[in-house]
């Protein structure tokens, strides 16, 4: 059965960008809408996943959880899913400081 896709990207090459488009809809520069079958879901993903270089995937599609949705992310970030108790939550992590500068304390 086909379910709501959203796939947000940045720093991705043009071809992976036309390409997407002929199964999900660019609603604004590299967030991609659509209804869509697993299979395609998956095949897109893996796409996705392999045409990243510096470049950052999300994917959000529904889920039989708590939260109805499950999150993938691909590439460098700052940004990763944890599972706490069957709650998805993002942790952040701290950006790298120049060396010999200290973070001032917030």
């Amino acid at each position: 059965m086909a379910s709501l896709t959203v796939l947000s990207m940045t720093a991705v090459p043009d071809h992976l960008r036309g390409a997407l488009t002929r199964w999900l809809l660019e609603v604004t520069p590299h967030l991609y809408v659509g209804t869509v079958s697993a299979k395609v879901r998956e095949e897109l993903w893996t796409s996705v996943r392999g045409c990243l270089a510096e470049g950052v995937a999300v994917l959000i599609h529904p889920a039989a959880n708590e939260q109805g949705f499950q999150l993938r992310t691909a590439g460098t970030h700052r940004r990763h899913p944890i599972d706490f108790d069957g709650l998805l939550l993002i942790a952040q992590t701290k950006p790298p400081t120049p060396e010999g500068q200290e973070m001032a304390n917030p």
